[in-house]
Order: C-alpha cells, then sequence, then structure tokens
C-alpha cells in the first residue's frame, strides 16, 4: 500500500475525528442544560433521519451503482440491491443481539434498574448505529484510490461525512442527556455520550482500508452502508423523533424534510 493511497485512510480518519467532535459537541449540551427540549429534540432527530436518507442515495447508492458498472461483470442492480439488503439484514441482527442482551440483563435486575436497563440500551444502539456511518466515511474515501474523477469523488465524501457529522450532534446530546435525568453527573454524563462516537474514527479506517486493498468489494460495500444507514433512519431516528407530537405533528416531519434537503443540495451542487 502506497503513501498515495495511505492518504485517503488518513483523510477518512481525520473526517470521522471530525464527526466524532460533533458528537462530543452534543453530548456537551448536559454541561449547559439541565433536561431536553423534547421539540428541538424532535427536529434534531428529524433532521439528522433526513440526512441519513438523502446521504444513503447520492453518496453511496448512486456511487455503488457506478462502479459496479465500471469494476464488475454482474448487473449493477444485483451488486446495488444484495450489498443494500445485505446491510439492512446487518443492522438488523446486530439490533436484535443487543435487544436479547438487554432482556437477560433485565431479568437479572430489579424494577428499580429499569431506568439504568434503557440507558445502556441508549447507549448500545446509538454506539451501535454509529459503526455503518464511519464505514461509509471510511469506504467512500477509500474509494479515491481507484477513482478517475478524484475531485467529485472527494467533494462527494467530504459532504458525506459533513451530513453524518451533522446528524451526530442530536445523537450525541440524545445520550448525555437522558444519563443526566437519570442521575449521573455532568462530566459523566458528557463523558459517556462523546464515546457513543469513539467507533466512527475505528470504522472509517477499516472501511477505507478494504476499499482500497480490494477495489472489487466497493461497489458492494457501498451498498452494505447505505442499507444499514436507511435501517437505522428509518427504524431509530424517524419513530424517535414522533414521540409527543400531538401538539404539533408536523415540526419532527419538517425536520425530516430539512435534513434530505440540505443534504441533496450539498451533493448535488458540490459534487
Amino acid at each position: 500500500m502506497n503513501t498515495f493511497t495511505i492518504n485517503y485512510i488518513f483523510a477518512a480518519l481525520i473526517a470521522t475525528l471530525g464527526t466524532w467532535f460533533v458528537t462530543a459537541l452534543g453530548a456537551a449540551t448536559v454541561l449547559f442544560f439541565r433536561r431536553t427540549n423534547q421539540k428541538a429534540m424532535n427536529l434534531m432527530l428529524g433532521f439528522a433521519a433526513g440526512v441519513m436518507i438523502a446521504a444513503s442515495f447520492w453518496s453511496l447508492l448512486q456511487p455503488s451503482i457506478e462502479k459496479a458498472e465500471e469494476y464488475l461483470n454482474t448487473p449493477a442492480w444485483i451488486v446495488a440491491t444484495s450489498g443494500f439488503l445485505l446491510g439492512a439484514v446487518f443492522m438488523w441482527a446486530s439490533d436484535r443481539i443487543v435487544s436479547h442482551e438487554r432482556v437477560q440483563f433485565s431479568k437479572n435486575r430489579e424494577e428499580s434498574g429499569a431506568a439504568t436497563n434503557r440507558i445502556i440500551m441508549l447507549v448500545l444502539s446509538i454506539t451501535l448505529h454509529n459503526i455503518p456511518e464511519g464505514l461509509a466515511v471510511g469506504v467512500a474515501f477509500g474509494a479515491l484510490a481507484g477513482g478517475e474523477n478524484n475531485a467529485e469523488s472527494l467533494a462527494s465524501a467530504i459532504i458525506l461525512a459533513v451530513g453524518i457529522g451533522l446528524q451526530n450532534f442530536p445523537e450525541g446530546a440524545a445520550v448525555s442527556l437522558p444519563l443526566r435525568r437519570e442521575g449521573y453527573s455532568r462530566g459523566k454524563a458528557f463523558l459517556i455520550g462523546q464515546a457513543s462516537g469513539i467507533v466512527e474514527p475505528i470504522a472509517a479506517v477499516i472501511g477505507a482500508a478494504m476499499a482500497v486493498k480490494i477495489q472489487l468489494i466497493l461497489p458492494f460495500a457501498l451498498a452494505f452502508a447505505a442499507g444499514a444507514m436507511i435501517l437505522v433512519a428509518v427504524h431509530e431516528l424517524i419513530p424517535e423523533c414522533q414521540k409527543n407530537q400531538s401538539a404539533h405533528p408536523y415540526f419532527a416531519t419538517t425536520g425530516i424534510l430539512s435534513g434530505f434537503a440540505t443534504m441533496m443540495l450539498l451533493d448535488v451542487a458540490l459534487g
């Protein structure tokens, strides 16, 4: 692996250190606010879902199809569809494992520990779905090693990282603020909240290294990351942002549309 390709892996690391930093900024809200503003949280979570849905197509699925046509003899629709579905299945299976462990953990605790169980599940869930986000950024940067239009691909990879960074802010707050509400100190709530995003740089380095080393898996890897991100957005973020919306039923929906439009604008205009 030459210095040229290593630079892309390093770029993926730097980009996801940035997304982790935004997670830390979100977690830092616990240092300034005592309780969650539910309307603001729903808006941010909706915005995050919109960003992830848009990024899944313009920054992952579309490049997956283009690179499958370029590198592989297999029809692009087979590669993109199978990768997308396997990414979703991977996240579903991972979530089932976490849920099973939570149930087993709960059986061994008294009812007074229910709040702690919810917090553990929340932290595990957000940490888990940060993995495909880091992987997506890593694969996007790793794809640059063999790309012909590096300027356009680089812009797309940067936009993807920016979009994921934007949606990491409410995730950091979504961990630290409930921890504070359950009695954790502000400092401890912040440390746990920011730690939920540290898996992104790790996953990014792995994804970039794989994409650089084995170019033939790149189309599949891009679609895999897209499937994982879509499942997270649809199964976790959208239902969560729609809670307690009886008085303002379209408030979170506005966030979803705004996030999608922002990501689409950035990717189409700059990519």
